[in-house]
């Protein structure tokens, strides 16, 4: 007979259960979309940590229980040793708390790992370690003809490539298309070309301004009207191909049917510190990938959760006054919280596609 100690239980640590790590400040393109708040301009590039810093820290999320870990950048591939440390992260272990038949499983096993990347720097030995930790890899994809245009280096054949040979490896693969006002005219034919070379499932992203994107806002940000386009492509896309994908940004829930999409899944709530942090290359926490905000350092993990930023964020403390008497905010947090920050100056400023213009 089951015991009611295991209906309940409590959590490894406070932390969310997945941890992006940001490898290195380097890239090799230069996306006129990049969020990366480093390429900005007002976010101070300090020293990256040593492979070694990356694993002792590594290890110790781990005994946190986090338990789905994200290599990406910049461009992760260009960080020297990065091959060891998702080789290093593969041999680690931690608690896996699992839903099965109503009840709180734990399972000990190796982290769920994940690499982001734009492709360029791809070779097979990176295939080789994705196949052998299970390593989901995503490659980015934002365009075709005009990849050349968002990237400043552009080569959708070369991309493509690898989603074929990734498919040899017996690797899983997700394409990562951020879709803009320049690159919404090819949307459908970008993620059926992705599709077709290889690429398993779909992660679809709004252009969301910060970073470099900042000075493009104009010219790539997607009013309500293009965004719904943007969510009816890509369903009729993923329908057609029987895959699946999902949106990485909230969208506000006023804005869209959410009982039209079943393939793809589109989200209305905000997940950082909730679901997933950041650490950035030189150790400093972050909300999420968007935040240009940087709070304690990895070294001193355990005050994170006294900052008053990162409980803003816990204790979803940043709703829009226009929001409050919405009978929906229960389920919706009215767009991408770090981007109404970037653009408006406050966590509860509304989403810039409200505003209609940047």
């Amino acid at each position: 007979m089951t015991s009611e100690k295991q209906f309940s239980r409590l959590a490894p640590s406070f932390l969310p259960a997945t941890a992006v790590l940001e490898m290195t400040y380097k890239c090799n393109h230069s996306c006129i979309f990049c969020s990366c708040p480093w390429f900005g301009g007002n976010f101070k590039v300090y020293k990256e940590m040593s492979v070694a810093q990356w694993q002792k820290y590594i290890k110790m999320l781990c005994s946190m229980g986090v338990c789905n870990i994200a290599f990406t950048g910049g461009e992760p591939l260009l960080k020297k040793g990065i091959l060891e440390l998702i080789e290093f992260a593969a041999n680690c272990v931690t608690e896996h708390i699992e839903t099965e038949n109503s009840l709180l499983v734990s399972k000990i096993a190796p982290p769920n790992l994940y690499l982001l990347s734009n492709g360029k720097a791809m070779t097979e030995d990176v295939l080789k370690i994705c196949a052998k930790y299970s390593v989901n890899l995503s490659m980015s994809l934002p365009g075709l003809s005009t990849l050349k245009k968002h990237t400043r280096w552009g080569n959708k054949n070369n991309i493509l490539k690898w989603f074929a040979k990734a498919k040899e490896f017996d690797v899983s693969t997700t394409v990562g298309i951020t879709v803009t006002k320049q690159n919404i005219f090819e949307l459908y034919e970008t993620i059926s070309e992705a599709l077709l070379a290889g690429a398993d499932n779909l992660l679809l992203n709004r252009f969301m301004p910060g970073g470099r994107g900042l000075k493009h806002s104009k010219e790539l940000m997607l009013n309500k009207e293009e965004i719904v386009r943007m969510l009816d492509t890509a369903e009729e896309v993923l329908k057609i191909s029987s895959r699946w994908g999902s949106v990485g940004t909230e969208i506000p829930k006023c804005i869209f049917d959410t009982n039209k999409y079943t393939q793809l899944k589109v989200g209305t709530r905000c997940s950082a510190a909730m679901d997933f942090f950041v650490i950035d290359p030189s150790g400093y926490i972050r909300v999420c990938n968007h935040s240009q905000q940087r709070l304690n350092h990895i070294s001193e993990i355990n005050e994170l959760k006294n900052n008053p930023y990162w409980k803003r964020f816990v204790f979803k403390d940043y709703m829009p006054s226009e929001c409050y008497d919405c009978k929906q905010n229960r389920v919706c947090d009215a767009g991408c919280r770090e981007t109404a920050h970037i653009v408006n100056g406050e966590l509860n400023s509304l989403d810039p596609v409200f505003e209609g213009h940047i």
